[in-house]
């Protein structure tokens, strides 16, 4: 994916410095701007500039918390830095993807921005589906054999396969990747909840600490993407409580 445009706000100058350091030097990130207090970062964001932010809590003015419940976009996520570990609570409460406690180390800040990574890369927007059909035809051991998209339960990549794991059982192997299967599959049925899994959403009927569960098999939600999942199920009239 391209790299993800992050902001950074802090009020304390040195503090702000070696977090934008810190982008600089990592490959995946573009420093988009350094911010010395929440307001002007607040314009920043309403701009479209930011994907990401690196963001102090206690600040002047505007705070990280308030400036996160203000942010227009829900696409824009939230790291938040901070000297005080009581505010760690609170960061979650509103969807931080992750929580730095001062002085922050590179170690810890890259831990930090490769859970960003996997998140926006999961959340990638794929190119326009191109079936909206009630059955597919995959090509599995030799053979091309329709599959009713209401009997797939999940899929699963394996290297340059994919297991197509059916509600009767079967586990087709067609030789396609599962970003193709992704971009083929109707809109709004399926869900990437990690890197290596689609589930179908109208399938999913329990789950396990943060795990979906299919017969045996328990299926892991990146935390990355937790909040989409349980959004995308409550549009789907399922609710976890």
């Amino acid at each position: 994916m391209k790299t993800i445009r992050t902001l950074v706000v802090d009020d304390e100058p040195l503090a702000g410095k070696l977090i934008a350091s810190y982008v600089e030097k990592t490959p995946f990130l573009e420093l988009s701007g350094l911010c010395l207090d929440g307001v002007q970062a607040l314009q920043l964001i309403s701009e479209g500039k930011a994907d990401l932010v690196f963001c102090d809590i206690q600040m002047p003015d505007l705070t990280g918390m308030e400036l996160s419940r203000m942010a227009s976009s829900p696409k824009v996520k939230f790291i938040f830095t901070t000297a005080f570990a009581q505010y760690a609570i609170e960061g979650y409460k509103v969807s931080a993807l992750d929580y730095l406690l001062k002085p922050v180390s590179y170690k810890d800040f890259l831990d930090a921005a490769n859970r960003a990574r996997t998140y926006f890369e999961t959340l990638q927007e794929a190119p326009a589906r191109k079936t909206d059909k009630d059955s597919i035809f995959l090509k599995a051991d030799g053979q091309m054999v329709k599959v009713d998209i209401d009997d797939i339960l999940y899929i699963v990549s394996d290297k340059d396969y994919v297991k197509v794991h059916c509600t009767d059982g079967r586990v087709l192997m067609p030789l396609i990747s599962l970003k193709k299967m992704e971009e083929i599959l109707p809109a709004g049925r399926f869900f990437r909840v990690q890197r290596s899994y689609l589930v179908a959403l109208d399938k999913v009927t329990a789950m396990e600490k943060g795990r979906v569960i299919f017969g045996d098999e328990r299926i892991a939600v990146s935390d990355a993407v937790k909040d989409d999942f349980y959004k995308a199920l409550s549009e789907k009239n399922i609710i976890f409580v």
